[in-house]
């Protein structure tokens, strides 16, 4: 069977983005999951640098893209998130929902 047909096409609320963005973030800038708030500013308040950004960016793409096919991020838009809930509202918005 191919793999689309085991992909869930049900919303994926801003919660659980959020969530999924959080976890990857504890990873990848190996700070506590209590350091990670939407408001949180990428540079200013976790000290991620643009190839933190980048790892962020795969990992949304490899987590988000077994769930809905064919999700990625635009290359150009990574400048545009500068808070952790501007990745989450960017994901919905890919994902055709909407942001809490």
């Amino acid at each position: 069977m191919p793999a689309e047909t085991h992909t869930t096409r049900e919303p994926i609320s801003p919660d659980e983005v959020f969530a999924i963005v959080k976890a990857n973030l504890c990873e990848i800038l190996e700070v506590s999951e209590d350091a990670i708030l939407r408001e949180s500013r990428f540079v200013e308040d976790l000290d991620a640098d643009s190839l933190a950004l980048i790892e962020l960016v795969e990992a949304l793409e490899e987590d988000l893209g077994e769930r809905t096919v064919g999700f990625s991020v635009d290359d150009e838009d990574i400048s545009d998130m500068k808070t952790v809930g501007d990745a989450v509202d960017y994901v919905i918005a890919r994902l055709g929902g909407t942001s809490a």
